[in-house]
């Protein structure tokens, strides 16, 4: 195991209770500070071995081993789930109102991690009175607050317009950088793990395995400019490949 391991899963399974098996021995060492995209098609496992991760569900076989101990952890699902009696700065102060923080430090924090995200000013809006994209900047800003040091991300910007699902990518980065995170993110474009990533996993159709592993060069700053470079172009090419590839072994 190398020396900068976070997390390891090895040879993890899942098999639900009704008999479908949506994981088969997947091996993996996740590294402190990386950014791991997981990609596949819909049903190969994705989102299972994330909440795995997450501790939301107990692998059938294998196990997760934590070298330096289990971190906090933060979690942004596909829809932002959201209490809607409960303006933005309340859905963001609860994970620390769960930890039972007082109540003008969780205010406080709650509102700095609405800032990060791009929506101060908007603390006493409900989620009805917002877009799509500021919901899930909520979304984000809750899984934050606690300062985690990893965050798990299952698809949160499917369904999002493109403009917006860009500038959530370009914030996800910076927080990412900021923040020292180690981030686990479930996607199933080609192009969006090619942009955000420092490492992909491409997974086989159901039961999902581990089909290829791609480290991406970070040489370049990911802004629209590196969108349109060769290298993007390059690194979606290897992507998509692989997925193909992982199609094929089913």
């Amino acid at each position: 195991m190398p020396a900068n391991t976070l997390l390891s899963l090895e040879h993890v399974g899942k098999t639900f209770a009704g008999g479908t098996q949506a994981l088969n021995d997947v091996s993996v060492a996740v590294r402190d500070g990386e950014f791991l995209s997981l990609v596949g098609p819909s049903g190969c496992g994705k989102s299972t071995l994330l909440r795995i991760i997450g501790d939301l569900l107990h692998p059938t076989t294998g196990r997760i081993e934590w070298p330096d101990g289990k971190p906090s952890v933060g979690f942004v699902f596909q829809e932002p789930t959201l209490m809607p009696w409960a303006d933005a700065l309340g859905n963001v102060r609860l994970p620390l109102a769960l930890a039972h923080t007082y109540r003008s430090e969780s205010d406080a924090r709650a509102a700095q991690a609405l800032q990060r995200v791009g929506l101060s000013g908007s603390e006493r809006a409900f989620p009805r009175e917002l877009s799509g994209g500021m919901r899930m900047r909520v979304s984000l800003a809750r899984a934050l607050v606690a300062e985690p040091r990893l965050l798990l991300l299952d698809e949160p910007f499917a369904a999002l317009d493109e403009i917006t699902r860009q500038a959530l990518n370009d914030d996800l980065l910076k927080l990412w950088a900021e923040d020292g995170l180690t981030v686990i993110f479930v996607t199933h474009s080609v192009f969006e793990s090619s942009y955000l990533s420092s490492r992909v996993m491409v997974m086989t159709p159901r039961p999902g395995r581990i089909a290829a592993e791609i480290s991406m060069q970070r040489d370049q700053h990911r802004t629209d400019d590196y969108r349109l470079s060769p290298e993007f172009a390059e690194n979606a090419h290897r992507v998509s490949e692989a997925l193909r590839s992982g199609l094929e072994r089913r």
